[in-house]
């Protein structure tokens, strides 16, 4: 039964439309491999199989799908502890939005997903189950970590900065963050009101459209129906270049040749020196922001917060009204030249993380190659495209125009077939 558990979702729900499978043979076959290995990955917070085989099954799109929640998007059924000890034991009365939405659409939660504090700073007990040695990165951790494992074919992550490209890319994963708003967060725990974003966390694109469409209530297309065409890509380094290690480099130059062999009208596309600005207003806009949403855990539990976290949200607050304000007129700035710094493009392409990911559990990497592509509030797709010096998966990254998210994730399963190939 192992290898049931290694199926996409589309895949999946194909065979039990033909008869060749059946939503119950499925949830167990996750169930097996989560006895097998998540003593070694350890990527939920909560986990109870007698819960998971009391679920009914529903019809819907999704129709007996496992799916993994962050431990930062509510569930009536089951702690909601967002990756802090000041919530441990909270239980909500209401599903997040997401997971409600999820559900009509048939999905069965098969646990929460371990998410760094507040899917902010001190990491979870996760490990990448390409290597336990390394990171899976963060604050996705788990979502990451529990796809790649085979745990369920889809997660749900969140992002304020890379929280889901940048594990989906250490994992060996897709990652999609939709353009910002997307998909509803209500019921999130949520930290930045102009940066935090939902997403999926998948073994395919097609995977991660099917999930995204039913919880937001879009057609979000076929990424496997093969395109009229072929796409216009600027290779954009992005102002992170400097963070690049030299696997990442090779990576974009192997990726512009096999691309352009195939087809694609790849020329070199860097953002106007404008964008820059976004680097520092992203980090005035998620402290500040999060640490007004912070508040009574300031007030109330302080100490029980991470020295690292606490730091953060202090200096945030001592940014005060006026720098807030003034980041945030960056950002909408900046979004609104997007459109003329991509003109004549279909996407972007440009690095998902630094490298491969980092040795050690501590730190979750660096989200550069990330943050300005959350803070302009652009759909974001990152596809495994190969393996780093240490064997452990690299994976590339897909940026369209806001609102473009059909295109993005059909662009991006483009590329990961040619980088495939």
């Amino acid at each position: 039964m192992d290898e049931i558990a290694d199926l996409t979702a589309t895949v999946a729900l194909a065979r039990i439309r033909a008869g060749r499978l059946d939503a119950v043979q499925w949830r167990e076959a996750c169930l097996a491999r989560i006895a097998e290995r998540e003593g070694a990955v350890r990527a939920f917070a909560h986990f109870d199989p007698a819960q998971v085989r009391a679920a009914t099954v529903q019809t819907g799109a999704l129709g007996g799908m496992p799916l993994g929640v962050k431990d930062v998007l509510d569930t009536a059924d089951m702690p909601s502890g967002y990756g802090s000890a000041i919530w441990d034991g909270h239980r909500p009365r209401a599903d997040a939005a997401s997971v409600a939405w999820a559900r009509i659409a048939g999905a069965v939660v098969m646990g929460k997903t371990v998410t760094t504090e507040f899917a902010t700073r001190r990491p979870g007990p996760t490990a990448n189950p390409r290597n336990p040695g390394h990171t899976p990165g963060g604050s996705s951790s788990g979502s990451a970590a529990g796809v790649a494992a085979g745990f369920f074919p889809a997660a749900f992550g969140t992002q304020t900065a890379g929280s889901i490209i940048r594990p989906a890319a250490f994992c060996g994963v897709v990652g999609y963050k939709p353009s910002w708003g997307m998909i509803a967060r209500l019921g999130m725990k949520v930290m930045s009101e102009s940066l935090d974003t939902i997403g999926v966390m998948a073994r395919s694109v097609a995977d991660c459209a099917l999930v995204a469409g039913a919880v937001a209530g879009r057609d979000l297309g076929d990424p496997d129906r093969k395109p009229d065409g072929v796409p216009r890509i600027g290779l954009c380094r992005s102002p992170a270049w400097a963070a690049a290690a030299p696997e990442t480099v090779a990576l974009m130059a192997r990726a512009a040749e096999m691309l352009a062999r195939a087809g694609a009208i790849v020329q070199p596309r860097e953002l106007p020196g404008d964008f820059d600005a976004m680097t520092e207003a992203h980090q005035v806009v998620m402290q500040a922001e999060s640490a007004a949403s912070m508040g009574w855990e300031l007030a109330h539990h302080r100490a029980a917060l991470s020295d690292t976290l606490r730091e953060r949200l202090e200096w945030g607050l001592a940014q005060g009204a006026p720098a807030l304000d003034a980041a945030r007129a960056t950002f909408a700035r900046l979004q609104a030249a997007v459109p003329a710094a991509t003109d004549g493009l279909d996407i972007l392409l440009t690095p998902a993380a630094p490298g491969e990911a980092p040795a050690g559990l501590e730190w979750t990497g660096d989200p550069a190659f990330n943050a300005i592509w959350t803070a302009l509030h652009l759909p974001c797709v990152t596809v495994p495209a190969g393996v780093g010096p240490n064997g452990l998966p690299l994976g590339i990254q897909i940026v369209a125009r806001r609102g473009e998210d059909a295109a993005a994730l059909a662009w991006a399963q483009w590329v990961a077939d040619v980088m495939a190939g």
